[in-house]
């Protein structure tokens, strides 16, 4: 039985909101940890979280990325980096997971990622041989 494709929650751990200080630790990195923590509690089957240095959203900071392979990919800012984003971008994962075209209209996303949209990318289109 073939198994449904996953979808991969990307989180920029270098985001920092403008004007944060260097000597602290990167709000993105927190927003990682929180998500990782929400995800492992949950065991939210069909999710991968990583995180990734920049992903040059840096005057949107901080930013998400949902990508699933056959589904368009969305990338996200303006994000807070607490426990409540943590749970809504989970939950909106769940829906691009759950989407059979990866698609997630606007009012149907969990409230703090119905803004902040900063991109929505098609689905990569398989290897082509030359």
């Amino acid at each position: 039985m073939p198994t449904a494709p996953v979808t991969e929650i990307i989180v920029c751990t270098t985001c920092r909101p403008a004007g944060a200080s260097r000597e602290l630790p990167p709000s993105g990195q927190a927003l990682l940890e929180a998500v990782q923590a929400l995800q492992t509690e949950g065991r939210a089957a069909g999710l991968h979280v990583r995180g990734i240095a920049c992903m040059s959203g840096c005057a949107r900071s901080c930013t998400v990325a949902l990508q699933a392979p056959g589904k368009p990919t969305y990338y996200f800012g303006d994000l807070a980096a607490d426990a409540e984003t943590a749970a809504q971008v989970l939950a909106c994962a769940r829906l691009h997971a759950h989407s059979a075209d990866g698609a997630l209209p606007r009012n149907e996303r969990p409230e703090r990622l119905r803004s902040g949209i900063l991109a929505k990318l098609p689905p990569c289109l398989p290897a082509v041989m030359a």
